[in-house]
């Protein structure tokens, strides 16, 4: 018998309800997403564009779980964030263009650091 996804578990779709939002839209969709535990960090680790293996991967996580990273790892090949070579895991173009649209959240970080 196989347990029934969780609501967290399944892929956030544009245009269906996410965490957040009963219109999916897909801004909504995408924080949903990168709002998984692991993703964002994940994203960093891979945010040169090099290819890393799983367990280098596990390792500058600073040692999430297999399955954690297993899980997280499918989400962003699925939606083409993530893609495998021969070396391991890297960043799609796409992920470099959201690693790149993120960079923006960076500099206001350091704005709002500076006024706490």
């Amino acid at each position: 018998m196989v347990a029934s996804e969780s609501e967290a578990d399944k892929l956030p779709v544009v245009g269906k309800p996410v965490r957040g939002s009963h219109t999916g839209r897909p801004i909504m969709a995408l924080l949903d997403l990168l709002g998984r535990r692991w993703t964002l960090r994940v994203l960093w680790e891979l945010r040169d564009g090099a290819s890393v293996t799983f367990r280098e991967l596990q390792s500058l996580t600073g040692g999430v779980s297999a399955s954690v990273l297993n899980d997280r790892l499918r989400e962003l090949r699925d939606v083409r964030i993530v893609e495998t070579d021969s070396k391991g895991y890297r960043l799609t173009v796409d992920g470099l263009e959201l690693v790149a649209a993120l960079g923006p959240l960076q500099v206001w970080v350091g704005r709002w650091d500076d006024r706490a």
